[in-house]
């Protein structure tokens, strides 16, 4: 697993402002295990570092500690009945490093996962990128994505959550361009695309995700 304790102190040596970074490891993991979630889980962010490793191997983030610590916190504020699990989960940013330019930086990489619409960072592109790779990954991966989504909104009535998780999935799978890294588009575009045309026929065809 990606999200050891060995691993995060590892990051944390590159922000010397941290303090007590055991306590907050504790406090991420507690997080992503709270029993609301499916998806947005230990699983995901284990998927989001391994991804963020491969980014860091072909060396093209401008600034890897960052994007690597904004997927630590991406998700840790998360409840699928309000609307500012982001906004939430960049404040821990600040929390974390205190009041400062870096601190910024790294809110505004995790704000990116809202709407997934790149800023004007270096980095923008990948974090985006290694959120939504789970498009890409094996189908029944990708089943079980799904199935654990319609977990996280188990309270939608079931004809609701239909209509606005079609409208989600066709967003994705209409844009010109999925991926915005050359490396995500030419390795995992075609794939991520028709998994999205899958996933989306399998809700036209009033079936669950098997």
């Amino acid at each position: 697993m990606r999200t050891t304790l060995t691993h995060w102190l590892r990051l944390c040596s590159a922000f010397p402002s941290i303090n007590q970074p055991d306590a907050w490891h504790t406090r991420l993991i507690t997080a992503y295990s709270e029993s609301q979630r499916a998806y947005h889980s230990l699983q995901h962010l284990d998927e989001c570092l391994s991804a963020c490793d491969v980014a860091r191997q072909l060396g093209v983030l401008q600034a890897p500690d960052e994007v690597e610590l904004a997927l630590w916190l991406h998700d840790a504020i998360y409840d699928p009945k309000r609307s500012d699990n982001e906004s939430q989960s960049a404040a821990l940013a600040v929390e974390l490093l205190g009041k400062t330019e870096q601190s910024q930086r790294v809110a505004d990489l995790i704000m990116l996962t809202s709407g997934h619409q790149p800023s004007s960072g270096p980095d923008d592109a990948w974090m985006i990128d290694i959120d939504l790779a789970i498009f890409a990954k094996p189908m029944p991966r990708v089943l079980e994505y799904e199935r654990q989504i319609r977990f996280e909104f188990a309270w939608v009535e079931e004809a609701v959550y239909r209509v606005k998780r079609r409208e989600i999935l066709i967003e994705f799978a209409t844009r010109p361009r999925l991926y915005l890294t050359d490396f995500f588009h030419m390795q995992h575009e075609p794939v991520a695309k028709q998994n999205l045309h899958t996933l989306i026929a399998v809700l036209n065809a009033g079936t669950s995700p098997q």
